[in-house]
Formats: C-alpha cells, structure tokens, sequence
C-alpha cells in the first residue's frame, strides 16, 4: 500500500489512514505512542475519557513545560488531536467489520503519526518586510489485527 508507515498486513488485519490532518505533531505522536497495543475497545474508552477531560494522555516525549497529572506523571488533555485519533480508530473499526473480522478481538498492531505537507504562509509585516507562517499537516496510519484469545 502505497502511503503507509508499515508494510507487514495479515490476511485478519483491517487499516486505517487519515492524510494531512491540522493537528499538533507533538500530542499526535505521544498519542499514537500511548494507543499502541492496546485493544481497540479499551482505547475507545480511553479517548472518549480523554475528550472529556477525565483522563490524561501520558507523554514521554516533548515535555518540556508539560504539567505532571495526578497518577499518570506529565500529561495533558490533546481534545483536537484526540477527536481526529477518534475517527481513524471508527473507520478502521468499520473496514474490520466490513471484512467481517471479530471487532471485539481488535488490537492496534500498528499505529503511527507522521509529517504530511506543510503549509506555508506569510504575513505581511512594516518596512516591506514578512513573517514566515509555517504549518505542517500529519499523517495518521492504524492497523488493527485480529488475535485469538
């Protein structure tokens, strides 16, 4: 497939990809990083929990001023990067039932965040002068597999 992170798909495995989406790519990244291996009920959960504030996404990396929460360590609560993860995970969910595959033994095999295009912006400043405006778009990619339990 051409566009993906990963190139190792099973015959049981469904995927999901959100190109060029307007979000942080440091709280995608740590998303993405949290979300890994997790099932894909559990981490519906978790999203859901985190859109409304109730529970942090833990970060291992970028974390200078990031704020330590309770019981998790330095976290915060990413709602627009978050709704986007939240839209992959349903569209890789509805391609698995499409397959017919089990969507209660779904885990996340494989997810990923990546730079997309970047946008790029001036804006105009005194003495004929201009401020580079710069803003790179992310590539969301999901692989869910199926496991025998």
């Amino acid at each position: 497939m051409k566009g993906y992170s990963t190139t190792e798909f099973s015959e049981k495995s469904a995927i999901a990809r959100a190109i060029e989406v307007d979000i942080s790519m440091k709280d995608a990244v740590n998303i993405a990083h949290y979300l890994r291996g997790m099932k894909l009920d559990h981490a519906k959960e978790v999203v859901d929990k985190a859109i409304k504030k109730e529970l942090p996404i833990p970060y291992f990396r970028y974390l200078d001023s990031v704020s330590h929460r309770k019981g998790v360590g330095p976290g915060r609560y990413p709602v627009k990067a978050l709704k986007e993860f939240k839209a992959v995970l349903n569209n890789a969910e509805a391609n698995a039932d499409f397959k017919s595959l089990n969507t209660e033994n779904l885990v996340i095999k494989h997810i990923a965040a990546s730079k997309g295009r970047m946008i790029k912006k001036f804006t105009p400043k005194a003495y004929g002068r201009a401020g580079a405006n710069f803003k790179d778009l992310i590539n969301i990619d999901v692989v869910l597999e199926e496991v025998e339990e």
